[in-house]
């Protein structure tokens, strides 16, 4: 029978298929010299780095900005007598 996902054998099953797909494509890779791992690993990079940069930093003072400039707009429209557009 096949583990579920509540196991962790079928987890450990995942990360042991991922090692041996991952070793299989970049084995013949790293030994021919190519530059293809390179761009994977700084793309890899660059997605974790700017989107934990978003969460964890930019996220709650761009929201913050926004709701900050909505709120300012309304006050202006309402000071000079203008309709929104939306």
């Amino acid at each position: 029978m096949a583990p579920t996902i509540l196991e962790k054998s079928f987890y450990m099953g995942k990360v042991t298929a991922f090692k041996t797909n991952a070793s299989n494509y970049y084995k013949p890779l790293f030994r021919s010299g190519s530059i293809k791992p390179l761009w994977h690993i700084m793309i890899f990079t660059s997605v974790v780095m700017y989107t934990t940069n978003y969460i964890c930093l930019k996220g709650s003072k761009v929201k913050h900005a926004r709701e900050e400039q909505k709120t300012a707009l309304a006050e202006y429209y309402k000071n000079h007598g203008i309709e929104s557009h939306h």
